[in-house]
């Protein structure tokens, strides 16, 4: 089968490393035949068709898309190799009222700007030196006891919204994997899943509090321990906004969402004394960063809490004379 396009295109080269890999020839993006060559758009259409692309998961696709297709349709006319620095500081500075957003438009500019680079479009990054906008915000809360005693208070068990919040906090995984979890999951008292964003495989024990939700729920024929009224399976956006009602109901500030239990489960296990490895494993973070970022926390903590022992007994140790 012939390649398409001219040599050294996008589209040429894009299937040319598919063909090199022995993968079948990328499919034609919607609207790749009417892209000017060289510019932005026949970049991103090149970008989409290609095995970087294609390798990324399901939903991490479709959060690159709704950037990047932004991105074309704003500046899909503009060419790849005289775009400068000086404008793509602007672009990210019209965005500085959402600066975590701008930060996300930043970092896809940037990849687009390293694939323009591997597909010979231009010879470096114009993104280099632009550096991403300071967030002031600390992003979803954490739950502390209060927010946990409040929603427990309730929602009591036997409900769905009990059992809802029980899952997130006692595995502390993202809201698209707890809409996926079922009793095909459970064996032995282990729940084993693969993260849908990472694909990585966790493997966790049921604790007490999630088994005793578990149990509290009548028997179900469903796949999915929860379910909308309709009796289908929730989608993670879907679930996302049925427990912030469920959290506005038992009278919790804004801001108190379900990614705010995944971060209160990693807080408790770093204040347990668990490491950044073993945090890794829990949660299926696959590189350290995160995990001692937890770790830090929970070891600043135990050096003040040491602090005023000291203070209080007046010893360096600690402990009374």
């Amino acid at each position: 089968m012939p390649l398409p396009g001219l040599p050294w295109s996008p589209s040429f080269m894009a299937a040319y490393e598919a063909a090199m890999k022995g993968e079948a020839l990328p499919r034609k993006e919607i609207g790749e035949s009417r892209s000017q060559p060289g510019t932005i758009a026949a970049l991103v259409a090149a970008y989409f068709s290609s095995p970087q692309f294609k390798g990324l998961s399901a939903s991490t696709q479709a959060t690159y898309r709704g950037i990047i297709e932004r991105f074309r349709r704003e500046h899909g006319h503009r060419r790849i190799a005289t775009l400068q620095r000086d404008k793509l500081a602007e672009m990210l500075g019209n965005r500085a009222a959402t600066p975590t957003a701008a930060n996300n438009w930043l970092r896809m500019v940037r990849m687009l700007m390293q694939f323009a680079i591997f597909m010979n479009m231009r010879g470096d990054d114009p993104t280099v030196g632009i550096k991403t906008l300071k967030v002031r915000s600390t992003g979803f809360l954490t739950w502390g006891q209060d927010q946990i005693a409040a929603y427990r208070k309730r929602h009591a068990l036997g409900t769905k919204a009990r059992l809802a919040f029980e899952l997130l906090v006692n595995t502390g995984q993202r809201r698209s994997d707890v809409v996926r979890m079922g009793r095909q999951h459970i064996r032995d008292g282990i729940l084993s899943l693969r993260q849908q964003k990472t694909g990585v495989v966790i493997e966790i024990p049921v604790l007490p509090e999630m088994q005793a939700a578990l149990d509290a729920m009548p028997k179900s024929e469903h796949l999915t321990f929860l379910t909308t009224e309709y009796g289908k399976a929730f989608t993670a956006a879907g679930f996302g906004n049925w427990f912030r009602d469920r959290c506005k109901e038992a009278g919790l500030a804004k801001g108190y969402a379900a990614h705010g239990l995944r971060k209160a489960a990693a807080t408790r296990h770093a204040n347990s004394g668990a490491t950044a490895h073993e945090l890794m494993a829990w949660f299926g973070w696959t590189t350290l960063k995160e995990a001692e970022r937890y770790t830090r926390a929970a070891n600043r903590k135990q050096l003040a809490q040491a602090v005023m022992l000291k203070l209080a007994t007046g010893t360096p140790s600690g402990k009374p004379d």
